[in-house]
Order: C-alpha cells, then sequence, then structure tokens
C-alpha cells in the first residue's frame, strides 16, 4: 500500500515539474505562429488560431480530380469538370491539399523562396492528408518530385519538392530522381498564359539513361499548380520514356479563374 501511495506522489510531483518546466520554456522562449509569429500558446501546435483557421477554409473543398480546381462533385463528367473536357492532359489524377490562399498560401512562399524548410512538418502533414485520400495511393510505385534546374536548385539551396516527397509516407513506393531538368526556363509566374507557360517549360525535361520508368505508376510532386503546364510536360516526358501511368500530389492549386 505504501509503495502505491509512494508512486502515486511521485508521478504527482513528476507533473508538477514538467508543467512548471513548461511554464519557465514558455517565459523564456515564448511560442509563436510558424506562420505569421503571433504569440500561442503550446496547445496551438505550431499555428495562432487564425492561421489554422485560413487553413480549414482553404482545404477540404470538392476538386476536379483531373486539373485539382475547386468544382462540385455533381458537375464532373466522367471524373472531369467542363474545363478539363477539351484539354489534352498527360497526367492520369491529381490530388491537393488546398487551394491557394489565405495561410496556406503564406506558408508556401516562405518555405519555397526564403529558406523555412522547418515549415516541412506542418506541409509534411498536408500533402500526407492529400495523398491519402487520392484515390490512387495504392497505385504509386515511384514518387518523382519535380525538378529544378541546377542553377537554380544551387541558387536556393534545396528543391522544395523534394523535401515535400521526404516527407510522404508509403508502405512501397520509393523516391526516383531520374527526371532531370535540361533547360532553365524562366520563372512561370511570369508567364502571362496558359499558352505561354507551356511554351516556356516544352523540351525542358528529360529522363536519365538507364531510368527505371518502363512500365511503372509515378507520383509528381510538386508544391504549386496554376495552369499544369509544369506537371504536364512532366507527365509528358514520364510516359515518352514508357511510364504506364503519371499522377499528380500538390499541396495548393492556385489560378482558379484562370481558363
Amino acid at each position: 500500500m505504501g509503495t502505491v501511495r509512494a508512486k502515486g506522489v511521485s508521478g504527482r510531483l513528476k507533473k508538477a515539474g514538467e508543467l512548471a518546466l513548461g511554464g519557465l520554456n514558455h517565459l523564456l522562449w515564448p511560442a509563436v505562429c510558424i506562420n505569421c509569429k503571433r504569440s500561442i500558446c503550446e496547445r496551438d501546435r505550431s499555428l495562432c488560431k487564425e492561421c489554422w483557421g485560413q487553413l480549414l477554409a482553404c482545404t477540404g473543398a470538392d476538386y476536379c480530380p483531373s486539373c485539382g480546381r475547386d468544382v462540385s462533385r455533381y458537375a464532373l463528367v466522367e471524373g472531369m469538370c467542363a474545363d478539363c473536357q477539351d484539354r489534352k492532359i498527360h497526367f492520369d489524377g491529381i490530388a491537393r491539399s488546398g487551394f491557394y490562399s489565405g495561410s496556406l498560401q503564406r506558408m508556401i512562399l516562405t518555405f519555397k523562396y526564403y529558406g523555412r524548410t522547418e515549415l516541412d512538418s506542418t506541409l509534411g502533414f498536408l500533402v500526407n492528408s492529400a495523398l491519402g485520400g487520392s484515390g490512387f495511393i495504392d497505385e504509386i510505385e515511384f514518387f518523382v518530385p519535380v525538378p529544378l534546374h541546377w542553377s537554380r536548385r544551387f541558387a536556393r539551396g534545396y528543391n522544395q519538392s523534394m523535401i515535400l516527397a521526404k516527407r510522404l509516407k508509403h508502405p512501397r513506393a520509393k523516391i526516383n530522381t531520374e527526371l532531370v531538368r535540361v533547360r532553365r526556363t524562366k520563372s512561370q509566374p511570369l508567364m502571362a498564359t496558359p499558352a505561354a507557360r507551356a511554351r516556356n517549360v516544352a523540351g525542358a525535361f528529360a529522363v536519365r539513361r538507364g531510368h527505371r520508368f518502363a512500365g511503372r505508376s509515378i507520383c509528381l510532386v510538386d508544391d504549386i499548380k496554376t495552369t499544369g503546364a509544369t506537371l504536364n510536360e512532366c507527365a509528358k516526358t514520364l510516359k515518352e520514356a514508357g511510364a504506364a501511368k503519371v499522377f499528380a500530389l500538390v499541396l495548393a492549386v492556385a489560378g482558379q479563374d484562370i481558363s
């Protein structure tokens, strides 16, 4: 009986010590939102309530499984929205975490351009959630991060798509880097139209000699899809190399109003 009582006292003392240490830690190093830098409680799990609210607002909506843009499931015809019916789309389906807005947009921008690679934990959770609900998760044999040209990779210090790919959880699929960018292109946001974006990346990708894509099901991984020109060119290149199916997995889809 005395032993049980002693263990109970010990447990309460340990819990009190942990609470005191946590309070001191918060006093000396106050927790801040990883997105907007506002002060938060430890229980808020990295984001403030406003950023969580914005994140929830731009995730979870119905979208076209062909292009990823917002659309009601009742507006799909043969698995496509009306805008996809007359387009040549080389990838066989897409999964997204949300649309490019609010706190998700800010996190992606700082993750991509400002070296905030510590955001990979939260963004990794989002992209894994999208993968789990994709409908093609069981078909994937390789994850292929959309490659950067070596000069841009050198200047930035990392490929954000590779970081996302490393966060993905899958029982079998491995990361494959045999798709490469052989030509440095202009930044896609500088291109005014979908046609200009498509011309910008035409012929910009190739596969390495001795690649393992023949007959395989591939999942491209990228941060943002706008018109889909980059993903389309990557998928086209992979299929020309013999890939049986190519899917796409992205954090966000932008350009909801682009026709």
